[in-house]
């Protein structure tokens, strides 16, 4: 991992990373917040995974939600890595849309040509982007949570929900909760995955409303929060899907939509504290700060 930047932030370290990721077949970059706690600890620290959104980068979260000030409190690292594969070699839209290709990875590993080879955002988060970091940094693998916003929260609550034994905590923050139902999703999903019957059943693995039908379960609560005056609320995030499916086979989920909040990362830094402290209690830290 090659280090770009660095900037002293709330007595931590703000960092950017470049790597070249095998499982995307590409160079990417990912943000740490090490808190200060990590420059001087001799054991490992717990970490939040905080997947973005569509046509962001790792630096959306690290520059507009504020979370560095509580997290260097906690004592909890921050890792935020990119949205999709870039490069000149990585296929994007072919339509030259924002809503699908670079930034726009949707957490999913892909089955189509010609985004097979790099659309790997799955196995990206779930296995060598851990595995990179506890070697190189001061962070604890056995120790993570997951959180999102956007396309980002439908990323942390479908590997959340797949993945329990890796992931000890979920939120998100304005998920696409049922993207098999909405637009983004299944133009995304059409391309990654194929549209034909047979491939529309594959999509139920990568839909969190269709995890929670099809039996899988967390054993702690999924922490989510939308805001009222969202213009994606009914069409695209569908909150109300996720809650349903929930309440029917007793998914503990705390739904919060907050009153004449929208989508952008003002709303994200209006309830990021809520979040870090979901996660650190559920990662053994301290909450008395």
């Amino acid at each position: 991992m090659e280090l770009i930047s660095t900037h002293r932030c709330f007595n931590g370290e703000q960092r950017r990373y470049r790597l070249h990721a095998e499982t995307l077949h590409s160079d990417t970059t990912v943000s740490v917040y090490l808190p200060p706690a990590a420059l001087s600890a001799a054991s490992a620290l717990p970490a939040l995974i905080w997947l973005s959104g569509l046509t962001c980068s790792d630096e959306n979260a690290v520059q507009k939600a504020g979370a560095q000030r509580l997290a260097s409190a906690l004592g909890l690292a921050l890792v935020m890595p990119d949205t999709s594969p870039r490069g000149d070699a990585v296929p994007s839209d072919p339509e030259g849309h924002w809503d699908f290709g670079h930034g726009a990875g949707f957490y999913l590993d892909a089955e189509q040509e010609p985004w097979h080879q790099h659309y790997r955002m799955h196995s990206y988060v779930v296995e060598e982007l851990p595995a990179r970091l506890s070697a190189a940094l001061p962070l604890d693998p056995n120790r993570l949570g997951l959180a999102g916003h956007s396309m980002g929260g439908h990323g942390a609550l479908v590997l959340g929900l797949r993945h329990p034994q890796r992931f000890r905590s979920v939120s998100a923050v304005a998920p696409i909760c049922h993207p098999s139902a909405c637009p983004w999703g299944q133009k995304a999903f059409s391309h990654f995955l194929g549209n034909s019957a047979e491939a529309q059943t594959r999509w139920r693995a990568w839909d969190g409303v269709a995890l929670l039908e099809d039996g899988h379960r967390r054993g702690d609560t999924l922490l989510v929060d939308v805001g009222s005056a969202d213009p994606f609320l009914e069409e695209q995030l569908r909150p109300d899907d996720l809650r349903q499916a929930a309440e029917r086979c007793g998914q503990p989920l705390q739904l919060t939509i907050h009153a004449d909040y929208d989508h952008s990362y003002f709303f994200v830094a209006s309830v990021i504290d809520t979040h870090l402290r979901h996660h650190a209690s559920a990662l053994g830290l301290k909450l008395d700060r």
